[in-house]
This record gives structure tokens, sequence and C-alpha cells, in this order.
């Protein structure tokens, strides 16, 4: 099936365009493709473009006698009118009309609304210009067949002419035509000469260049941002204002955007200047910035930003009787399919409770509801990890710091390890006087009044060519060296981990690096898997629900080796895979901590890889101070701090 889109400008006569933009459907995509009608002839038969003017004149002829009997009271001179035409191409060469529609219809375009955004807005702009084109043509069909545009004469055509049949005088139909043609052949003639004359110094004109999207970028604007689901741009869209606001729900993770410059001859690009024209980003709660950037010929010209702010899990406040639930997975998230998903009514169990006796007992997520069968009626901001049978003591500050004393604590993982090492840093300290978004390694030396050492290194550096990544063993054995002097004793603590990249084999190596170091007495807290990488977004790996239901048996397989090897587990797997919506910033999804500023107050800086030839060398603190937000990667740190500093 074909979906055109006529439009009709006139009933007497009865005249009527085709846009060069169809909705084509095939087994192979039954959801539509919107297609040049140029690129849809090529596969088509030689005629297939007359056979189409043909049945869709017919049905306008029909529509017009129909209306032609029915008294007319008011006559408008610029009234016009788009149609959607469905044609079915079956085994003839002629096509069958099975569909007349008012206005534009993209219902077949149901899985990309994007696509049908663009289109629509496309075809309706292209309209509006071609029926207020500006010209010394004294009239309007003059103006229209004068001046290239995406649309072409549907009716009349040759086929219907009179002309050839009789001698008497020319109708306004075959004055239409006469019109028409005479245009047709002068830009054929004027193409003929454009292509066939030599380049010189002189203007060049208007032409097949720039409307093929050739030529420089004079206008460095954007059209219109598109998106789906729509964003509501305040202030609204103008292509000359550079900074927009828009809000969505919580439920919003992913917003496409697809940008459309003014000028075909300029190219837009995301985020950076090679990246793509249009992609799916993912929508963290709280603000995320998309930048679009508008180029010519390899330069920026101009940049766009849109702030988005993803609203909270709407909560509420629970003032009387209400009820526990609790739940383990969320229903859009099946990890455990055989496990109910979703709100579930809980009888809690009476204190006291026992302390937990490892980080990775299982638990689930509690919550205050008036009812667990709507999670609308829960107080999220209560929502708390239960492991079962036992509880997780909170560590308090001077505590902390008691147990710290003396110990250092080594971080070895990706930007999720690090959210949980800012984490401590500032628990320990009181604050955390410098945020930096580490890609190598940091030392902390002045921690607890320069009692405690913690150092953290990334790893692995994905952004390196394969042959250039430092291995595992590389990076352990560089942290190792940057945090020396070590003692073989639980005054020593290793935490390894992070999103995705950790397995078997790597603990492995663990075990087999600390024994050649003669470490293998420190104390090892492996942080296990966590969920990321869930949301269809463009420029990264995106997992299948297949693959993250793998994660979790891989997830199990990394808990029982690091048991058998006497260390340390935090389950972060199963804590943030019943919440994997609530992730902050980033592309992954797999976020659950923001640092952002705090206040004005003193605290320790680390050093860094990058800061010379003396990489430890102390720096006196600012007076500014950030806080680590994000209350899931809040639980697992308080569980990291209780195994750390178990009662006795």
């Amino acid at each position: 099936m074909v979906n055109i889109y006529v439009l009709v400008t006139s009933l007497k006569p009865l005249t009527s365009f085709l846009h060069d933009i169809i909705v084509v459907t095939t087994n192979q995509e039954p959801h539509g493709r919107p297609t040049q009608l140029r690129d849809f002839l090529l596969a088509a038969s030689h005629d297939a473009l007359g056979q189409i003017k043909r049945v869709t004149g017919d049905v306008l002829l029909a529509a017009l006698s129909t209306n032609e009997k029915q008294e007319t009271l008011n006559w408008c001179v610029l009234c016009y009118q788009l149609l959607t035409f469905t044609l079915l191409f079956g085994g003839s060469v002629s096509p069958v009309v099975i569909q007349v529609e008012t206005g534009l219809t993209f219902s077949s375009v149901s899985r990309e609304a994007l696509e049908d955004q663009t289109t629509r807005d496309r075809i309706l702009e292209d309209s509006l210009r071609f029926l207020h084109l500006d010209s010394e043509t004294p009239t309007q069909f003059q103006r229209q067949m004068k001046t290239a545009s995406s649309f072409q004469l549907l009716y009349p055509s040759s086929s219907s002419s009179s002309s050839s049949s009789s001698s008497g005088p020319l109708s306004v139909s075959d004055l239409l035509i006469s019109i028409s043609r005479f245009y047709e052949i002068q830009r054929n003639q004027n193409y003929r000469t454009n292509a066939s004359e030599e380049r010189t110094n002189q203007e060049p004109s208007l032409s097949r260049d720039m409307f093929e999207g050739r030529g420089p970028c004079v206008d460095p604007h954007l059209r219109q941002i598109y998106s789906d689901p729509p964003l509501t741009l305040t202030p609204p869209f103008s292509p000359w204002v550079k900074a927009y606001r828009a809000q969505v729900t919580f439920d919003t993770v992913t917003v496409r955007i697809r940008p459309r410059p003014v000028s075909s001859a300029c190219r837009v690009h995301l985020d950076e200047q090679r990246g793509p024209g249009m992609a799916n980003y993912p929508v963290g709660l709280g603000n995320s910035r998309i930048s679009i950037l508008v180029t010519g010929g390899g330069v920026v010209m101009a940049i766009y930003t849109v702030h988005v702010f993803r609203e909270s899990r709407p909560s509420l406040p629970m003032f009387g009787d209400h009820v526990t639930c609790g739940f383990v997975q969320d229903c859009g998230l099946l990890v455990q399919p055989w496990r109910s998903c979703g709100l579930q009514p809980l009888i809690r169990t009476p204190f006291p409770l026992q302390t937990c006796s490892s980080g990775h007992q299982p638990g689930r997520w509690v919550v205050p509801c008036l009812s667990c069968s709507d999670n609308r009626t829960c107080d999220w901001r209560e929502v708390a990890w239960q492991p079962d049978g036992c509880y997780h003591p909170l560590v308090d500050r001077p505590r902390l710091q008691d147990c710290l004393t003396d110990r250092k604590v080594l971080f070895l993982g990706d930007s999720t390890n690090r959210g949980m090492m800012f984490f401590l840093v500032e628990r320990l300290n009181s604050s955390l006087g410098v945020w930096v978004r580490a890609h190598d390694t940091l030392v902390y030396r002045d921690l607890n009044r320069g009692r405690t050492l913690v150092s953290y290194s990334y790893y692995p550096q994905f952004w390196l060519d394969q042959d250039q990544r430092p291995t595992f063993k590389q990076a352990l054995l560089q942290l190792i060296d940057r945090s020396r002097p070590l003692v073989n004793s639980n005054r020593t603590v290793l935490v390894v981990g992070g999103v995705q990249w950790l397995s078997t084999n790597h603990l492995r190596t663990l075990t087999q690096v600390l024994s050649r170091e003669a470490l293998s007495e420190v104390l090892v807290l492996v942080k296990s898997l966590g969920i990321g990488f869930h949301l269809p977004v463009d420029g990264i790996r995106s997992l299948s629900l297949e693959e993250v239901q793998d994660l979790h048996r891989e997830n199990q397989n990394i808990i029982a080796t690091a048991k058998h090897s006497g260390y340390e587990v935090i389950d972060t797997f199963s804590i943030t895979m019943g919440r994997h919506k609530e992730f902050l910033q980033g592309r992954c999804g797999c976020h659950f901590h923001e640092v952002e500023f705090w206040s004005s107050r003193a605290g320790p800086e680390p050093s860094s890889q990058s800061d010379g030839p003396h990489p430890d060398k102390e720096v006196r603190p600012k007076a500014t101070s950030y806080h680590v937000r994000g209350p899931v990667n809040q639980v697992y740190s308080e569980i990291l701090l209780s195994r750390l500093c178990p009662r006795d």
C-alpha cells in the first residue's frame, strides 16, 4: 500500500498537486516508510506515475460532481484541502484507491512517531510555502509552476486534456496544462544549459545544488526540533532562540531527538561535531542536557541547548493508616521471570532482627502505601531496602572515623565504583572538598585528619584502543603501587567492581596478584554487577531483556566465586534491578549517584595522575564542598560501610 498526499487548490477548474513524499507499506515494513516519490517510481513500472494521476484524478472528479449537486452558499477564493489517498498496488499496473481521508494521516507509521511528526510538518510547511509564493508572475498557478517546489501537477493532466479532439476554444483546464508544459520545458532547458556550462566566478543561482543540500551553509539555524515523545519547549521554539527547557514525567526514560536545519546545506549533529543527526537520549532523574550543533563546511556555526528535567516518582504522603508493600523487580523489566513483579503485600517481621552476616543478603524494597495494587498511593520518599531476616546497621560518623583510623581503602572500578568512593569520603570527612570525574587515579591523603588514605583507579579504560588499554592486572598493580606502603591485614581494604565488566576471571587474577604481592590477608569487598545499558540508546551497546537476564545469572556466579575466595560481596545488582528507572545522568542508565555543589566548606583535595611529575603532592583545600546524592547509591554504599566496620 502507498499513501500519497494531494493538495487541492481549486474546484473550478479542478486543480490539484501531488507531494513528493509518500509512505510505502510492504510485508517487510508493515509500519510504513516515508520515501521520495521518485525513488518509488524507479522500482515501479514505467507508467506508474501516470496511473497514479489517472486514478486519483478520477476520484477527485467524482467527488466534484457530487459536490456540484449541492447548493453552495459561500465561495472561498483562497481555500485549499490536503487529502491522503491510500493506493493498493496489486498484480496489475493500475493501482486501486481504497481510502481517501481529509487531512494528513500517518496511521501506518505508528512504530516511529518521530518520523510521523517530521513528515507531517514537512508537508504542511511545503504546502503553506507553495500556496503563498511571492513572485511578479500574475496568477497563482503561474507562480506555482514557475517556482521549484515539492509539488507536481496532478490534475489537470495530459490524459484529461480535450484540446486534441476539438478545434474549439481552449478550456480553462487545457490552458492550465499548456502553462505547466511551458514551465516544464523551460526548467528542462535551464537544467541542460546549467549542466553543460563550465563554472565561472559569477554568483551561482539557486538551483539543483542548493535544492539538494550542496553549497554553503548560509543560514545556520534550526527549522524545528522534533522529539518523541513531543517535548513542550519553554520558551516556544524559534530559530533565533538557542536555549530551551522542557519537563517530562517519571515514566519517560528516553527521548528521541531529531532537529531539522532551515537550510538543507547545513548539517545537524547531537552533542559533538561528529555526533548523529538523530538519537535516543536517556533521561535521568533531575536535569539532563542535550546539545544540538549546526555545522557547515566542518565548522560549528550555532549551538542549541535543551535542558530536560525529569520528575521524581509521584509520591503520596502517608498521614493515616497504610500497609507495607514490597517489591523485588519492576514489571517493566522482568529480570527473574519466575518471581513476582511489582508491589506485593508484605508482613514485616517484628524487631529485634539480627545483624546481616554478609553484604549480599537477599532482600527487597519496602514502601508504605494505601494499597499495594496501586503504586500511585505510595509514599516513595520512605522507600527502603530490607534484607530478608536481618538488617545492616548504620555506621555513624564518629564510629566510621574510629574504624578507618590507620587504614587504607583502595577502589578499583568504573564510575559506579567511584560513586561509592565519593560517598565514603563525604561520610568520613563530613564533606567532599573536591569532585573530579576521574578516569585515571586519585589519591586522598588528608582524610580523617590525615589518619586515613583513600585511593581510586578507573578500570576499564574503554575509550582507548584494545591494544592500548591497561589490563586488569596492570591497573591493579598500579593502584597498589600508588597506595604503598600497605600492610597485609584488614587494615588494607580493596573494593573492586563496576557496572557490568567484572567476571570470575577478574577475581581469579585478583587472588593471584594479591598472593604474589604478599597481600593475601587484606580485606577485599567485591561490588557485584549492576543494572544498566537496558535502554535503547544510540551510540552505546543496548541489552535485550534476555541479555539482562543473563547478567543476573553471571552475577550469581560472581558472588559464588567471591565467597569461595574469601571475599566480601555487595550485591548491587539485586538492589538496582527493582529501581532501574531511577537512574541519574549518564547515557548508560547505570548511574545511581550524582555529585552536586553543596556549600562553601573546606575539604580534602585528591591528587591526580594528571598532576604532573609529583602526582601525590598535597594541594591546599579550596573553600568549596560537594554532595553525593542518589538514594539507591546511598543504600549499597551504607552496606559497604557496615561491612568495613562490622559490630563486634
